[in-house]
């Protein structure tokens, strides 16, 4: 076969961004002189919900998953020497989409770009912010109505940009099974057609131009056959609802067009050189199979779940696509996968699974019916249990972890501190001062802007209305407005929202068995309570700053609930001040923080200072997520009485280990441990 009638390869991405604008820039350079063909631009989260980094909810997370952007000078400064006509760029950002489609289309103006021909993608999928990852900002409907309006004015405006990228990823990372991710994703996706068609922003002979604008953005887990079903069945039950409901006639139109990022929750901090297989069988399950095969592929990096993977770390992960791409015979032959009995019958028992929980969450309403009620939700929470009870069990083997634990000393994690990045904490000071400095010289030479508050303003009448508002967006951006300002006038009109934590209402995935390790703990916890006199003991779960990717605080929650503790959890973004104040009025007895964003070091010790001055001394601070071991040491020197981190499996032993720090603190006697 001749190399002429090779497949061309997919985009080929790195999932990139830290500490500022201009250190994000070097980086995106760097990466596309080492062949990566398209730029997928990770937010901090400040951006991603909303906030200048000078509020107090930002404090500890300026550039710490991504870059912070407040304003047009920022976004001029990440793609400086970038010619954005010319480069497809994708952006993960959903609650403030619309806010950064706006200012690349203004940045992209100022280089003289044609923005007709601005090629790339938003992610803008609200729905999954609600169920997985947290950085939502409005209510349902408000966040639907952002979604259409972006996907009205690309169409007519930026035709080859994909305004919106339905995201499983974060299904699978919360605890969906292949059937969950296919038809949460893809009653999303109808919500979201159906949002677009009945606003009437869109003649009914464009809805095929809408539809092929649709893209999606999948995990793919290390069950690699399952997953490469999944991809099979995903494009057939697209082509069927895009046919059927929309009456779309063109096959192109109708074609699944889909990126992914590789599983990242299945990468583990035990053995993590095991990571690097895993990724590479990730990836074949979106790329073996030609007539599923992702148009964009970006992979973690194998100690993603130690920290920030450097420089080097990312280039191993782009090197692993390259070789497949341009070293195999992978993309010289037709599907090696039709007429394959054991993948069809795959396909055709996930396809019917998925259009009959589709049709379950048609009944109910819809998507943003669902999400409402908390049925999505409680359905992962759920889910993301039973895994997490099948690993402890030793029932699913992660090798490792709970399988193959023993192992040779790692040379590649020997010096920890540098094998991952680290953001230097000045950066925030930096960040902030230059946001501050923005707002003061805003209005002066060289940029004079217009006032801002002008285009606030017009924003706000705008939502307050029924227009469109990617215009009155464009002129908040080329007014100098920062990305706070535009989220806190749209806020003032839509209001915020917190999302159902689907904690109380999910199932029991452990049973108390007698004999059983969690029999054992209920055991210890209603002794516990009976010698401090009280009926139950009570457990405060919190995420303080903006990391909401609350699935390991919702899975402690959940099974200390089940080990017979009252748990208050009120779920994501919440101040230090704010969690301490729920623990006092609470009266309980220990409180456990979940922090995977890295600002750990900061808002860890200011809940402790914050016990201290209340007198409270006598409650445990427990905390948990992604943090390195210096950093442990450091909570531990500063009050904190246990670490956990992902290596930490074992669910029901952390509970346990919650009851023996309440007693330690309430000079209780230990409780003799069964044999």
């Amino acid at each position: 076969m001749t190399e002429r009638q090779k497949d061309r390869p997919w985009l080929m991405r790195t999932y990139a961004g830290h500490s500022t604008a201009q250190a994000s820039n070097e980086l995106y350079r760097r990466n596309l002189a080492k062949g990566q063909t398209g730029l997928s631009v990770a937010f901090d989260l400040p951006t991603q919900t909303g906030y200048d980094p000078d509020h107090i909810l930002a404090r500890g997370e300026v550039g710490r998953v991504g870059v912070p952007v407040a304003h047009l000078g920022d976004m001029r400064r990440l793609f400086q020497d970038i010619p954005l006509e010319q480069m497809n760029t994708s952006m993960t950002i959903n609650a403030t989409a619309m806010w950064l489609l706006a200012l690349y289309q203004v940045v992209a103006e100022e280089q003289g770009a044609d923005i007709t021909r601005l090629q790339g993608t938003t992610q803008n999928d609200i729905v999954k912010e609600y169920l997985s990852r947290g950085t939502h900002v409005f209510p349902p409907g408000p966040s639907l109505r952002l979604t259409t309006d972006m996907i009205a004015y690309t169409v007519s405006h930026i035709p080859k940009w994909n305004p919106i990228n339905i995201c499983s990823y974060h299904l699978q990372e919360a605890g969906a099974t292949p059937v969950q991710e296919i038809a949460y994703a893809m009653s999303t996706a109808i919500a979201v057609l159906d949002a677009v068609r009945d606003s009437g922003q869109v003649p009914p002979e464009r809805m095929g131009d809408v539809v092929a604008r649709i893209s999606f953005f999948v995990n793919a887990g290390v069950r690699f056959i399952e997953e490469m079903c999944k991809m099979r069945a995903f494009g057939r039950i697209w082509d069927k609802v895009t046919r059927e409901r929309y009456g779309i006639e063109d096959p192109k139109q109708r074609r699944f067009r889909y990126g992914v990022q590789v599983n990242s929750l299945g990468l583990t901090e035990a053995q993590p050189e095991n990571n690097v297989q895993r990724i590479v069988l990730e990836m074949l399950a979106v790329t073996l199979s030609k007539d599923a095969r992702a148009r964009a592929v970006q992979l973690p990096a194998w100690n993603e779940a130690l920290g920030l993977p450097r420089p080097w770390d990312q280039q191993w992960s782009l090197r692993i696509q390259q070789v497949l791409a341009y070293e195999s015979d992978l993309l010289e032959y037709d599907d090696i996968f039709e007429g394959s009995k054991v993948v069809e019958a795959k396909v055709d028992q996930l396809v019917a699974d998925a259009l009959a929980e589709m049709d379950r969450i048609q009944e109910m309403g819809g998507a943003m019916a669902a999400v409402e009620s908390g049925y999505l939700k409680s359905q992962l929470v759920a889910a993301h249990a039973e895994r997490r009870a099948r690993i402890e069990s030793g029932e699913e083997k992660i090798v490792g972890v709970n399988i193959f634990e023993g192992t040779e000393p790692n040379p590649l994690t020997a010096d920890l501190d540098t094998a991952i990045q680290t953001v230097d904490p000045a950066v925030e000071a930096r960040v902030v001062e230059a946001l501050r400095h923005w707002r003061d010289t805003r209005y002066q030479p060289p940029f004079n802007h217009p006032r801002p508050c002008k285009a606030l303003e017009r924003l706000k009448e705008a939502a307050k209305g029924t227009e469109n508002l990617m215009e009155a967006t464009l002129e908040c951006a080329r007014a100098g407005v920062t990305t706070g300002e535009w989220a806190a006038a749209l806020r003032e009109v839509f209001g915020e929202y917190r999302a159902p934590t689907g904690v109380s209402s999910a199932p029991v995935a452990v049973p108390a068995e007698a004999g059983s390790a969690l029999a054992d703990v209920r055991a210890r916890v209603e002794a516990t309570a009976r010698e401090l006199g009280v009926g139950k003991l009570r457990f405060l779960v919190g995420k303080p700053g903006l990391d909401g990717h609350s699935n390991g605080a919702e899975q402690i929650a959940v099974r200390a609930r089940d080990a017979g503790f009252e748990v208050v959890y009120q779920g994501i973004r919440l101040t230090p001040e704010q969690i301490v104040d729920a623990a006092l009025a609470e009266d309980v007895h220990a409180v456990g923080l979940s922090i995977l964003s890295g600002s750990h070091a900061q808002l860890v010790p200011d809940v402790l200072g914050r016990l201290r001055v209340a007198g409270a001394t006598d409650i445990p601070v427990i905390a948990g997520g992604i943090i390195p071991s210096g950093d442990a040491e450091q909570l531990r020197a500063a009050g904190v009485a246990a670490v956990f981190t992902p290596k930490d499996f074992d669910i029901t032993g952390i509970i346990g280990r919650i009851v023996d720090e309440i007693r330690k603190a309430n000079k209780l006697d230990p409780l003799e441990v069964p044999a």
